[in-house]
């Protein structure tokens, strides 16, 4: 596990090295003194949009597989990781921390983490798919091999709902245990009826906002294409970003910087959209670091309800307060 998060950081860092180097420090420079307080605004409130959406989504996954979640306490919590996610190495920090915190509060770490896993993975799965819809309707550098991709998908969703439709076996070998608890939470936390169209349409919510915040990026950098050249680009380096990154960076330039020289805008750009997209992004993160600081601060006690103050009584019969 050491090794592999080690293989993440460098992953990351060198695609970054390879980008400052192809490109020089001009397009990361641009990218930052193009921010502007409306940016900031716009991309401030769609990450409240986005938040609310994935904690609801969290919401529905854990209720699904049993557990307590109350959705304030998501909320915060969702903000807390995002914030986690986009300042520490690796992109996933806060992710973890928000299983391990949540499964400690209910006393089942595995499951909790297992639920964080799901709900994290549905909403890739989402974006999957709307990537791959958007691809087939509208010109991109990926156009050609889009229906190959589109089946692909499908045979992997096919897939998904028979595990999720197996029944359970004699559960006697790792691999069983394993095959049913999977189908389990499938079962109960995203095919059920009442949880898979508030999945699927949360995440919908959560990967349009993410397409707009960077829209408007490239639009604060200087970018004119028209939103139906640019969304496919958006969607093609958002992919990217589930890559191993340095705290979000790393992979996210790389592949923008790729898909806008292969539509004729640029590299340069297409790398200063990334960080100003970058940049927005932790500026709407940052009320989880107050959530963060929040969970720091020493909690005061209650007072004692008047009235309620212990007496001691002496052998005399007086009492003492």
């Amino acid at each position: 596990m050491r090794t592999f998060r080690w293989v993440r950081l460098v992953a990351g860092a060198a695609t970054l090295a390879v980008v400052g180097w192809r490109l020089g420090a001009g397009p990361f420079l641009d990218g930052v003194r193009a921010i502007n307080g409306e940016a900031l605004l716009a991309a401030t409130v769609i990450g409240l949009v986005t938040t609310v959406c994935c904690a609801w989504r969290w919401t529905i996954v854990a209720r699904g597989l049993g557990v307590r979640l109350s959705f304030p306490v998501a909320v915060a919590a969702y903000y807390r990781s995002v914030f986690l996610n986009v300042t520490l190495p690796g992109g996933v920090a806060g992710d973890i921390h928000r299983g391990v915190s949540h499964g400690r509060d209910v006393d089942d770490v595995g499951r909790a983490l297992r639920i964080v896993g799901w709900e994290r993975a549905a909403g890739q799965v989402v974006q999957a798919v709307l990537t791959i819809a958007v691809l087939l309707l509208l010109p991109s550098p990926v156009r050609g091999s889009m229906p190959l991709v589109a089946l692909v998908l499908v045979a992997a969703a096919a897939a998904v709902v028979v595990v999720g439709r197996a029944r359970a076996g004699d559960g006697r070998s790792r691999w069983a245990r394993l095959r049913n608890t999977v189908a389990a939470d499938l079962r109960a936390g995203l095919l059920h009826r009442r949880a898979l169209p508030a999945v699927a349409l949360a995440s919908v919510v959560v990967v349009l906002g993410h397409a707009v915040t960077f829209l408007v990026a490239a639009r604060t950098v200087g970018v004119t294409a028209p939103p139906s050249r640019m969304l496919p680009l958006a969607l093609l380096a958002m992919l990217a970003m589930v890559l191993p990154s340095v705290a979000g960076w790393g992979p996210r330039e790389g592949a923008t910087a790729w898909v806008f020289a292969s539509a004729g805008l640029g590299a340069g750009r297409g790398a200063a959209t990334a960080v100003a997209y970058g940049v927005m992004v932790l500026a709407a993160s940052l009320p989880g670091a107050l959530v963060l600081v929040a969970g720091w601060l020493p909690r005061r006690q209650p007072p004692l309800p008047v009235g309620r103050i212990p007496l001691v009584v002496r052998r005399d019969g007086a009492a003492d307060a």
